[in-house]
């Protein structure tokens, strides 16, 4: 892991040389761009382990950039930890919802950013059994990372991957947000329970033209469960 390349978008020169210098510190690597359209080049020539990437940006957004970075199938496994200043609610749901993994608000403390940036390339870590798994006409290959629905390739993002195998491995089981943030995030993960409603929707869009989103079911009061009955 102290290999991994780490991309730096953010337009604030003073910001980018200390996110640059504690990666670099921490044993990563540190490439550092000021805004969208650099990113984009910089991804497209040589794709990097981990992606912060600031909101505010020059020109596109970094919202906007992480929604084209999950829109192209080269770049939609690339994790990314969005860097702004918004702390409001509805921004952390905004950010996620753009296909973001996790979410830091400024100032930050450089120890919970790397702690953040360690969580997240560790959910990126192939950590699952290769062995496929299918249930309800669904069919998931962690070792080929596809997964189909009645023959029909399924596009996932990387956590909604993990999501849906940890739900067809533990079907008819209740699960609440911090039992899921546990087993499929990790439990040293610093992100909010919110987050895992943020990746239940996306799962259940990407299984919704399948006619499957209602394999992932709202349990009131108690979580979430996966069922085929």
């Amino acid at each position: 892991m102290t290999s991994a390349e780490i991309l730096i978008v953010e337009d604030e020169p003073a910001i980018q040389e200390l996110l640059s210098f504690n990666v670099m510190r921490a044993g990563f690597r540190a490439v550092c761009v000021g805004d969208a359209d650099s990113a984009w080049e910089q991804i497209h020539s040589h794709a990097p382990n981990l992606i912060l990437l600031d909101w505010m940006l020059p020109g596109i957004s970094g919202v906007a950039l992480a929604k084209q970075l999950r829109a192209d199938a080269r770049t939609r496994g690339i994790p990314i930890i969005m860097l702004t200043a918004r702390s409001e609610e509805r921004d952390k749901v905004l950010g996620l919802e753009s296909g973001a993994d996790d979410y830091i608000t400024k100032p930050f403390s450089p120890r919970e950013l790397m702690a953040r940036i360690r969580a997240v390339l560790r959910r990126h870590v192939p950590q699952m059994p290769d062995e496929t798994v299918a249930a309800g006409g669904l069919e998931l290959s962690p070792a080929s990372h596809r997964a189909t629905a009645k023959g029909r390739a399924v596009e996932l993002g990387p956590t909604e991957f993990r999501l849906l195998h940890f739900f067809m491995t533990h079907a008819e089981r209740v699960y609440s947000r911090t039992q899921l943030l546990d087993h499929v995030w990790g439990s040293q993960v610093f992100v909010e329970e919110r987050t895992v409603d943020v990746h239940i929707r996306r799962l259940r869009v990407a299984l919704e033209p399948f006619g499957m989103d209602g394999l992932i079911q709202t349990v009131r009061g108690s979580g979430y469960r996966f069922s085929v009955s």
